[in-house]
């Protein structure tokens, strides 16, 4: 390939990459960042690897592509970049230390790679309802800390599927769709700009089992002694922190369906990005048990494989 063809795949890349954090697509960015020979990957060589395990781009053979779909699937479950390392003289998973993992593969040519492995996952989404001055203290406040904010101002405009947060401070305009598109929708975090009476009057009119309707806060947000709009957005906004964390895979509370603390109660929510894994029966490596590994189902049970190679000799044993 030449230095053209080289700055060509990148620019395509880096606008595929802009495309799917513009549609909050999460993936991962794998860079090989060392090759030993005989290897048939470069340094700067370049795959994205999208939730479902397909590749775009390159990053080894088809060996090499398993073990790089397992840890980019595991990457983006934990949300934390990890140094691959892939050598044919490493016997089953080896040495694992914090960032970095080395990682036998039997079927690799004789060489070694080391690929770093970014997982770009979309920023949590919080949905602020009203133009007060709550409302625009939370929406400054949120953009600081990297939430991507939808602030509306009518129930129509508040889509709620996949918010981490919605927020209702419009004080008393249209509250009840927002409550309850929020609350049917699973949202982590639901909260309720409002007095404790009115909360209650408000919530009792929400068209919710008695669950949903205990989950909401409010009045949003811990109590600091605030006063001012923005230290109430503050307060808030601490709540939401420790909801969107609590569900977060690795986290000591995701573990669990209801935890508390700092007397919060933190609802866990399904980790959209943890992937299954299972062993290749030819060879023995774990592979991601995702439709883009290869795999064959025989009776009744369904086989996953590094590489077709693999596969096909599995295929033939079973006559």
């Amino acid at each position: 390939m030449t230095t053209a063809d080289t700055t060509s795949a990148a620019t395509r890349l880096d606008q595929r990459m802009a495309d799917l954090a513009a549609h909050r697509v999460p993936f991962v960015r794998a860079t090989v960042v060392r090759a030993k020979r005989p290897t048939s990957a470069s340094p700067g060589d370049v795959a994205l690897v999208m939730e479902d395990g397909h590749f775009e781009g390159f990053v080894g053979g088809s060996c090499a592509e398993a073990t790089v779909r397992r840890y980019s699937l595991d990457a983006l479950g934990s949300g934390e970049p990890l140094l691959l390392r892939i050598s044919p003289d490493q016997i089953g998973d080896g040495d694992i230390e914090e960032g970095a993992v080395t990682v036998g593969n039997p079927c690799l040519s004789g060489g070694e790679i080391e690929i770093f492995l970014e997982p770009r996952r979309p920023a949590p989404r919080l949905i602020i309802l009203g133009d007060t001055p709550i409302g625009r203290g939370l929406r400054m406040l949120g953009q600081d800390l990297g939430y991507d904010i939808d602030g509306v101002t009518a129930a129509a405009d508040a889509d709620v599927k996949g918010a981490a947060a919605v927020v209702v401070a419009s004080h008393g305009r249209e509250e009840e769709p927002v409550l309850a598109d929020a609350l049917h929708a699973g949202v982590p975090y639901v909260g309720l700009v409002a007095s404790r009476k009115r909360a209650a009057a408000v919530l009792a009119s929400l068209d919710v089992t008695p669950e949903q309707r205990a989950s909401v806060h409010s009045p949003a947000g811990l109590d600091i002694g605030a006063h001012t709009a923005p230290e109430v957005a503050l307060s808030i906004l601490a709540e939401v922190v420790a909801s969107v964390r609590s569900w977060e895979p690795g986290s000591a509370s995701s573990e669990s369906a209801e935890a508390r603390a700092d007397g919060i109660t933190l609802t866990k929510r399904e980790d959209r990005f943890r992937a299954a894994f299972a062993v290749d029966p030819v060879c023995g490596m774990t592979v991601a048990a995702v439709d883009t590994s290869p795999h064959s189902d025989v009776g009744g049970e369904r086989h996953w494989f590094c590489c077709t190679g693999c596969q096909e000799t599995f295929e033939a044993a079973q006559g």
